[in-house]
């Protein structure tokens, strides 16, 4: 098994970041101006990838949607009959380049399509972005992107991968492309409360979403159904959701790949059958290489508290960023509250930066692959901590691999058995497969 130490992966950033773009037009596909129509495919036809594509449409006129793949052939029926009824002849998905199944992405991918679109559950991501990239596809990849180390180790040869071909690669981690909070955490990188010493993360929510078993239902598809709720698919709320204010934070401390985490959780509602197998409570503490502190809390539980927010605390002030574009602001000797109001938000602006990459031929490049494989690995770390009652560090994280089903097919086995569903759990195995 490869490995990937903390010193290689911030060598590895340094490196993609200052990677000269000469070659790049040669290498990939050239688009003449902002008429030319670039063809989209969709892996993943949940209500997130259908918002993907019409936030990409709504910002850009000469973009269409022209293959489409899930794996249960109803959802991918639903999803384009909807869309096309929301945008029209601009959603152009046959009954012949609409793809079910494990293997039905190879589809897409097979295609003439310029842009993929992966929006499955994060458990496919690392192998499908390794897959597109190859394939030569410029791809949107939604976040997070990946469940366990062996995943992020994938992310980061595709980031590189696709560098090396010119392929543009950009996360869903919509809050560093809202406008708003762009001009507001450079405020804070430019010295707005000193030097950023610590940092705060919090996502309190409700109930996790779910969906009832069906009349012949396996337990392998019931479970990629409420895939949510799986610690296989998702890697805990601490990777699916909160990941989102632990990326803010480190995007204002300056992109630093953690030391080390050390964390707690647990079940106090999340009991009984169908409810999965991951905490409602989770509280991780990250060191860094220089001393400072990330605090990243997270909570599913009805009628609680609810709280979506990054604060940032310096050596002149504090800071909070909550609901990205809005509440952003400054408390300390020189208060300040962001108020500019901005025609664009994140969820388009992530897919005009994408769209504007590959229409300027080369003479612009977007390759967002380390700062989602850093966050994510962030996130990992975190339910690692919690699970495991250790401190664990990024080399731990990068040579971790979750338990994953005997096979991929909705007959097999998946790691979490009805019975084993609500009970606590401390330790996870490490069980090798092979994805391929």
């Amino acid at each position: 098994m490869a490995h990937t130490s903390r010193r290689t992966f911030l060598k590895q950033g340094t490196l993609a970041a200052t990677t000269a773009l000469a070659g790049f037009a040669a290498q990939s596909k050239v688009y003449a101006g902002e008429t030319s129509v670039l063809k989209i495919g969709i892996i993943g036809c949940g209500g997130r990838g259908c918002g993907a594509v019409g936030d990409a449409m709504s910002i850009d006129p000469n973009i269409k949607l022209t293959h489409a793949a899930d794996l249960f052939p109803e959802k991918v029926a639903n999803a384009m009959a909807a869309l096309k009824e929301q945008l029209g002849d601009r959603i152009a998905v046959t009954p012949e380049t609409m793809f079910s199944g494990f293997d039905g992405y190879k589809k897409v991918l097979e295609s003439d399509v310029d842009i993929v679109f992966l929006t499955t559950p994060q458990f496919f991501r690392p192998q499908m972005l390794k897959e597109a990239i190859a394939a030569g596809k410029h791809v949107f990849a939604e976040k997070p992107v990946a469940v366990d180390g062996a995943g992020i180790r994938m992310i980061l040869e595709a980031s590189e991968m696709a560098r090396q071909k010119g392929l543009n690669l950009v996360s869903g981690l919509c809050n560093r492309y809202w406008p708003g909070t762009r001009d507001f955490v450079a405020k804070l990188q430019d010295g707005a409360i000193g030097d950023i010493i610590a940092a705060k993360a919090n996502r309190m929510g409700g109930d996790l979403w779910k969906r009832p078993r069906r009349e012949g239902d396996t337990e392998m598809s019931y479970q990629m159904l409420n895939w949510v709720n799986f610690c296989w698919m998702a890697s805990e709320y601490i990777n699916d959701v909160t990941i989102h204010q632990i990326d803010v934070a480190l995007w204002c401390m300056g992109d630093p790949t953690p030391k080390s985490a050390m964390g707690m959780g647990g079940r106090l509602v999340r009991r009984g059958p169908d409810t999965g197998d991951m905490y409602d409570t989770m509280a991780v503490t990250y060191e860094f290489e220089d001393g400072r502190m990330l605090q990243a809390n997270s909570r599913q539980i009805p009628g609680a508290w609810s709280d979506a927010s990054t604060w940032l605390y310096g050596s002149k002030g504090y800071a909070q960023i909550r609901n990205c574009a809005g509440n952003l602001e400054i408390f300390g000797p020189d208060p300040y509250k962001h108020r500019e109001k901005y025609p664009m938000n994140g969820l388009q602006a992530e897919h005009k930066t994408l769209l504007d990459a590959i229409r300027s031929g080369g003479q612009t490049y977007v390759n967002n692959g380390q700062y989602m494989a850093n966050s994510t690995g962030a996130c990992i770390m975190g339910r690692m901590a919690a699970y495991t009652g250790k401190v664990v560090t990024w080399e731990d994280m990068l040579n971790d691999e979750l338990p994953k089903p005997s096979a991929l097919d909705l007959n097999a086995v998946p790691p979490t058995l009805p019975n084993e569903q609500g009970k606590y759990k401390i330790a996870m195995p490490v069980v090798g497969w092979d994805f391929m």
